[in-house]
């Protein structure tokens, strides 16, 4: 990449936003095989290539100190589970025809951790926060009366994600490393599992043409290559604008499942997100507001 740090840093965090948004496209070519079968191979191949990729670099070092503590493990365990379920109903969602109700997941997704903060770090609002919260609310409210039932994959996938996020805060390790790990302790599982399909017969690795066995492989890199580039703009860029572009990838999605796969969003389902959207403009709004006055503040 070229240009200056901040602008390497735009470059990369949109790519990971943009990788993430466009990610059922990659994920619907592989509808015929299995949702856990998948996600075997998702972890597997993330494990191994974020193992290449640590050993390259020479930081296969970072892992020892993290593998050393019993307790770290115990809480990398449960976030291993907690985003290994979050994948497991994005991967359904996307091959059952709910794209746009994942999306809505990851629009709310901000908002559940502003509450989390609230309910779990006693983090105080401000009005606008509370206000953004509120509409939020209300369009999950609505959407679930609209549908006849609730949201439930919206969300799964927002509370899951948002406790994912909130105990790796929480927790004195890296992001990498810490990924890493995760998906070392689910691997065995994972191959476990593969290795029974395959001694079944039922196994899409090598079976399903070879089309369907690269797009497995290949979704371990489509796991890591996005995390790679949000972490290189994560450390470049303020907060309050990687919190402005993580929109990008619930938009995109939302696009592909209207456009693409042609999912029902009609006026009155329109008019459920519009509420959310306007939630979603002050609670931005707010944070830039409040990123840009700190260093007024800082300076008086």
């Amino acid at each position: 990449m070229t240009g200056t740090p901040a602008a390497r840093g735009f470059a990369a965090a949109s790519a990971a936003f943009i990788l993430w948004g466009l990610f059922p496209l990659y994920l619907h070519a592989l509808a015929a095989v299995p949702v856990v079968q998948v996600i075997a191979h998702r972890i597997t191949w993330s494990c191994l290539f974020i193992m290449a990729w640590l050993l390259w670099r020479g930081e296969l070092g970072r892992l020892s100190a993290p593998l050393a503590s019993g307790q770290l493990l115990a809480r990398l365990a449960l976030t291993a589970l907690l985003v290994s379920g979050n994948w497991l109903v994005y991967v359904w969602s996307v091959g059952h025809g709910h794209i746009v109700d994942a999306s809505l997941g990851y629009y709310i997704n901000p908002l559940v951790n502003v509450l989390l903060g609230v309910v779990v770090l006693h983090e105080r609002l401000n009005v606008a926060q509370w206000t953004a919260v509120t509409l939020a609310a209300a369009a999950v409210g609505y959407l679930a009366v609209l549908g006849g039932h609730p949201p439930w994959i919206a969300g799964v996938l927002a509370v899951s994600f948002s406790l994912y996020g909130l105990l790796r805060k929480m927790m004195s390790v890296d992001a990498l490393p810490g990924l890493a790990i995760e998906t070392l302790l689910l691997m065995p599982l994972a191959v476990a599992y593969l290795g029974w399909c395959q001694a079944r017969g039922v196994g899409a690795l090598g079976s399903a043409g070879p089309a369907i066995t690269a797009l497995l492989v290949g979704s371990g890199l489509l796991t890591s290559i996005p995390l790679f580039l949000f972490a290189y703009g994560a450390r470049a860029l303020r907060f309050s604008t990687v919190g402005v572009l993580q929109y990008i990838a619930p938009t995109l999605q939302l696009l592909c499942g209207v456009l693409v796969f042609h999912e029902g969003f009609g006026p009155a389902r329109q008019a459920g997100f519009a509420l959310l959207w306007t939630g979603l403009l002050i609670y931005a709004a707010d944070g830039l507001w409040r990123a840009r006055r700190a260093p007024r503040v800082l300076r008086a």
